[in-house]
């Protein structure tokens, strides 16, 4: 390291470091004021005179309420920017910057040679000169995508070009520069290997001054409509993505929100994993979600299948499951939710006062009486007006029943005032509006409108009227909900003629066995329990039947371990979020759950998309494990995707077989011992959760915990984990227990087998009793140790 260099960029550190202090305490001191201004336009509220005596009065109350309100909310606003600015410096004063590039535009309006410095967000002086920029600019796309000489970026005029004179990187540490060193590279080696060295921890940490060239490509596409991303394990895929979010949050300021970002993540303990990335780069964090909880949310009264059931019962049903996740059956469903446009709907009557007050066959002779042009969509429209029709033309009829009469007789004085105070309504009007309306009334001092009734019979048909009208606003609720629509009935009747619409055989599902899912389905619906994979069939047939437009506000959706969705989920996601741009990762070498499906998924899913607006980018390289594990783990695999290791050394994984269940035991608490000796944070990983529980009993000893859901969190220190709740997660020591013949011989475990070993950082001990697995037979032998 060249003195001269050093002291150079101290200086220019100390500068800014010095500029940033003074900002925070310019900062600081704004927050102050910004406390004192709410406290002062707080006590306004005190000048708010109530005038409701007059109609111009109550105006001019509603004038002073709405100013006091804005005053209060800009005052709020601006703490609140004063606020997030502040704890912006706070991080850039541990770390201002990461990197300096020189660069020279070429063909541009710059002259001369540039130098801008590169960090986690842009800060300039009170003059208003950048000393650093955000990763996110486009002009720091530089850093990322080449090395010195010429490069291409983009910026929001369009392409540019710039010839590369300097990259430099660094090391700070409570502002000195530790370490700098010049790359001809995008990011030096030396960098990404100190970076890879550290500790696994419980919460995954921001990548930015790591950012390899294919990862920005990734971060910074505003282009595709599909993009796909194919990354080995560890490739920093998740890493990116969440980068991503950063970048386009960045990038559409004011046009774009996190509320309208969604992740689907492989489950909540994954969740809990990323929270903390978003944050750390100073943006609020998207909504996160399991496809799980997005079924169950909009299917409340059913026990939709969980991850754990899944993993446990994939291996019956192989066939059916196939199928059913296909785009075929997909397709098959939107074709017979065709056909009920003239015949077949399934329906309810609708019920008052435990009489059939409009019967199903009625309901069906309106629903039919529109032509075959009608959309579904429209012909329930159409359905729900004349009901409401039919409906209000009941009124005048109930008003003269008995138990009208009965009603008005036994009014309460409340009851009656209530009803003299409603005014008048109409059937299919908001409660709510009615109820908000009244306690507003209440507000300004006025209680319910005095009536005065012409004679004893003008107020008895008024009262009857309104009883009538209220007691009939459920059924009223009922047709605006199209709960005349049984959608249980119609979906057990697209399981019954799917075949009419799906070659099943060309799955190798035979008609027996169809039939016999079909009622072990129909029996788990009466007990409220639906299958991930016909959730999913029962969900777009009820979108389709009700015309549900889908969440339209949601503009960028990402899929994480797409390897583990069916196609016919993925074509029900674009279906559901029709106005979004998809960014899918996922390694296919993972796929534990959809391993059938799992080598057509990228081809199903981009042909739902226009052709040039898809995109596909393969992450090779994995950076999570070193060279000796990543070797060993690619060669469990036969026909996996092409694996590049990072040159990163360490141990070989070591394979310890033992002749008895207490000798494999005592042999993983020698290793428990020995990893927490050598501060390695350890996850333990057997293959079910049955298996992981009666771990945790004969470990109850030792200091291990059992994650056996994945709402729990992460915890430092050793921890027991099922397989299928580890995916996503990465551990500085990882024990596979029971990796022997019993447990992994099924050629089907490969992909489980190759997922669980890569979760390794640093360490892999793999653990059985008896014979090793068959699988283990094609790795090398070099590529492991016995011990």
């Amino acid at each position: 390291m060249d003195d001269q260099i050093l002291a150079s960029e101290q200086k220019y550190l100390d500068k800014t470091l010095n500029a940033i202090h003074e900002s925070l305490e310019d900062t600081k001191a704004e927050i102050i004021r910004s406390n004192k201004n709410i406290d002062d336009a707080a006590k306004g509220w005190d000048d708010v005179r109530l005038k409701t005596s007059t109609y111009s009065g109550i105006v001019e109350t509603a004038m002073s309420v709405r100013q006091q309100q804005q005053l209060i909310a800009e005052r709020e606003s601006s703490k609140s920017r004063a606020e997030q600015r502040y704890q912006t410096l706070l991080k850039q004063e541990d770390k201002p910057y990461f990197a300096r590039i020189d660069f020279s535009e070429i063909d541009g309006e710059g002259e001369g040679s540039e130098t801008i410095y590169i960090g986690l967000a842009s800060f300039s002086d009170e003059e208003n000169h950048f000393l650093v920029y955000d990763w996110r600019t486009p002009v720091a796309s530089i850093y990322y995508d080449g090395g010195i000489g010429e490069v291409d970026y983009n910026t929001p005029a369009g392409p540019q070009k710039a010839n590369v004179t300097l990259k430099r990187q660094f090391e700070i540490e409570d502002g000195v520069i530790v370490t700098l060193f010049d790359t001809e590279e995008a990011i030096g080696d030396a960098m990404l290997l100190n970076a890879l060295s550290g500790e696994s921890t419980t919460k995954m940490k921001s990548i930015v001054t790591t950012i390899q060239k294919e990862q920005n490509k990734i971060i910074r596409d505003t282009h595709s409509d599909l993009l796909f991303v194919q990354g080995a394990a560890g490739s920093g895929k998740t890493a990116a993505i969440l980068q991503r979010v950063a970048y386009l949050l960045y990038r559409y300021r004011g046009k774009l929100t996190s509320g309208q970002v969604v992740l689907f993540s492989p489950n909540q303990l994954f969740n809990d994993y990323v929270n903390e990335v978003l944050p750390e780069l100073g943006e609020q964090n998207l909504v996160q979600m399991t496809f799980f909880q997005y079924a169950s949310r909009r299917l409340p009264r059913m026990n939709v299948e969980t991850l754990s059931e899944r993993f446990e019962s994939q291996s019956e049903h192989r066939d059916i499951d196939q199928m059913l996740g296909s785009l075929k059956a997909f397709r098959a469903v939107g074709k017979y939710a065709q056909s009920l446009n003239t015949e077949g709907a399934r329906l309810r009557n609708l019920v008052f006062h435990d009489q059939v007050l409009i019967s199903k066959e009625k309901i069906a002779e309106i629903y039919y009486q529109y032509n075959e042009n009608y959309r579904l969509s429209q012909r329930l429209e159409a359905t729900q007006e004349a009901l409401m029709r039919s409906l209000r033309s009941q009124i005048g009829h109930q008003m003269q029943q008995d138990w009208v009469e009965l009603e008005i007789e036994n009014l309460s004085k409340q009851e009656y005032d209530d009803l003299i105070g409603a005014g008048k309504t109409r059937l299919g009007d908001d409660q709510e509006g009615d109820a908000a309306a009244q306690t507003r009334m209440a507000q300004m001092g006025r209680g319910p409108q005095e009536r005065e009734f012409s004679s004893e019979k003008a107020e008895r048909r008024f009262l009857a009227k309104q009883i009538v009208t209220r007691e009939l606003k459920p059924l009223a609720r009922k047709i605006r909900r199209a709960a005349f629509l049984n959608i249980n009935a119609q979906f057990v009747d697209l399981l019954r003629r799917l075949p009419e619409y799906l070659d099943m055989a060309a799955f190798g599902v035979k008609e027996a066995d169809w039939q016999a899912y079909v009622e072990s389905t129909i029996a788990a619906l009466k007990e409220h329990k639906m299958s991930l994979s016909t959730t999913t069939m029962y969900l777009y047939l009820y979108d389709l039947m009700t015309g549900k437009h889908g969440q339209r506000d949601i503009r960028f959706l990402f899929i994480d371990e797409i390897q583990d969705y069916t196609p016919f989920q993925l074509a029900f996601l674009k279906f559901s979020f029709p106005l979004a741009k998809f960014t899918v990762l996922g390694d296919l070498n993972q796929a534990i759950f959809t391993q059938d499906n799992a080598n057509n998924l990228e081809d199903d899913f981009a042909s739902l998309f226009d052709p040039d607006k898809v995109s596909e980018v393969e992450l090779n390289q994995t950076y999570r494990s070193t060279q000796q594990i990543t070797d060993f783990t690619k060669g469990i695999l036969t026909n996996g995707r092409a694996i590049e290791a990072f040159d990163r050394a360490g141990d070989k994984p070591v394979l310890k077989l033992r002749k008895s269940h207490t000798d494999a035991l005592q042999a993983l608490k020698d290793q428990l011992k020995q990893n927490d000796a050598d501060h390695e944070s350890t996850a333990i990983i057997t293959q079910s959760l049955s298996e992981a529980k009666q771990l945790a009993e004969e470990l109850k000893d030792e200091k291990v915990t059992l994650i056996q859901s994945e709402n729990q969190r992460l915890v430092t220190g050793a921890i027991i984990v099922p397989s299928y709740l580890a995916k996503g997660l990465e551990f500085d020591a990882v024990i596979i227990w029971q990796a022997d013949k019993k447990h992994y011989s099924d050629e089907r475990q490969r992909r489980l087998l190759y997922t669980v070993a890569s979760r390794a950082m640093h360490r892999l001990t793999l653990i059985g009793e008896g014979e090793a697995s068959p699988l283990l037979k094609q790795v090398d032998a070099d590529l492991y140790e016995e011990g």
